[in-house]
């Protein structure tokens, strides 16, 4: 079997997860960690046995021995810089979303994996979710006609909210609906987006932290197709991190509609009242199982690595929906619908 030595930078929510992942992994021949706080840090090395656990992710990208890095860290402006050294030392990267802060960035790194013959990826786990790739395989299929409108409306608590909004100045399109946005493009390839409008609703976060509650998007193909993503993050607490989708396709044939509400499983304790225990959007641990997207889309790459397969996300891909949450953006601050793609 071929292996690969990898190294995780970042070992927090996410990057935990992908480290309990891997350590389990027969394709992985050294599992490597860095988080910047002690406790974790050891937290996170009881619980997956690392051949090396440091403070320092330069350490891992000195490291000859590692050739394929995770890079999980926070906040979300150290994803370039960081991707950038990774790429240059010769490793392939998973990055988590958001590739970059700016498109040039993006572009950067691009150059960079391709120049080097480097495998560059964007965690957008949705296209791991069986719910979501079962939306595809319909669409491809044909079984409805021809897309006419699609429709996802996703809310997370505001515990996951103040998470985001206190640590990096990125709108919920960037943050939230960026998931959203992949997994309908990727359904619907190979259309492209041709004019995005957006609105943000804000009182509660506006007055906190100067960040919308709320995002809607609308983006039109070039084929007329219309999609509307609908991104906020401000629900009370149902479960830490819960999440919360309502989506529907619309076809010339037939409809699509999944209740991604995650309330198939209630948990409901005289002390804590009503939880959603297996809500969150990258999983959760169930003793010798994990239920999520994360822990394929983790496997996948890995094995795309050792085995020299193609990602399934492109970077190219992620660079795309950077186009997209960026207009949206623009078009917030606007008033206007932006046309795609932009003169930069």
């Amino acid at each position: 079997m071929q292996q690969v030595s990898v190294g995780i930078i970042g070992t927090g929510w996410v990057g935990g997860i992908r480290a309990k992942v891997l350590a389990e992994c027969p394709q992985v021949s050294e599992l490597h960690i860095c988080e910047i706080k002690p406790d974790r840090l050891k937290e996170v090395a009881a619980e997956t046995n690392p051949a090396s656990a440091t403070l320092d992710y330069k350490e891992l990208l000195a490291n000859p021995s590692i050739n394929v890095v995770i890079i999980s860290t926070t906040p979300e402006t150290t994803h370039y810089p960081i991707t950038r050294e990774a790429l240059l030392a010769g490793k392939h990267v998973l990055i988590e979303k958001p590739l970059a802060q700016t498109e040039e960035q993006a572009d950067e790194l691009i150059r960079l994996a391709r120049e080097k013959n480097l495998k560059l990826t964007v965690g957008y786990s949705q296209r791991f979710n069986p719910r979501m790739a079962y939306i595809r395989k319909v669409i491809q299929s044909g079984k409805i006609g021809r897309v006419v409108t699609c429709l996802v409306s996703r809310n997370v608590t505001r515990e996951l909210g103040q998470k985001i909004t206190g640590r990096v100045k990125l709108s919920p399109a960037a943050m939230e609906a960026t998931h959203d946005l992949d997994y309908l493009m990727w359904c619907l390839a190979p259309r492209k987006p041709i004019r995005v409008y957006s609105q943000t609703s804000g009182k509660l976060f506006t007055e906190q932290f100067g960040s919308p509650d709320h995002q809607w998007i609308m983006v039109t193909l070039d084929d007329g197709t219309t999609l509307t993503v609908g991104a906020g993050w401000i629900l009370p607490l149902g479960y830490p991190n819960y999440s919360q989708a309502w989506i529907e396709i619309v076809g010339t044939d037939g409809t699509l509609t999944i209740d991604d509400t995650h309330k198939e499983v209630t948990l409901n304790t005289s002390k804590q009242g009503i939880h959603y225990p297996m809500s969150s959007m990258p999983g959760e641990d169930v003793e010798h199982v994990f239920a999520g997207a994360m822990a394929g889309e983790t496997l996948h790459f890995i094995d795309a690595c050792a085995r020299n397969k193609p990602v399934m996300v492109k970077p190219e891909e992620a660079r795309a929906i950077m186009d997209i949450y960026l207009a949206a953006d623009l078009s917030v601050e606007r008033g206007e619908p932006v046309a795609l793609p932009r003169n930069r």
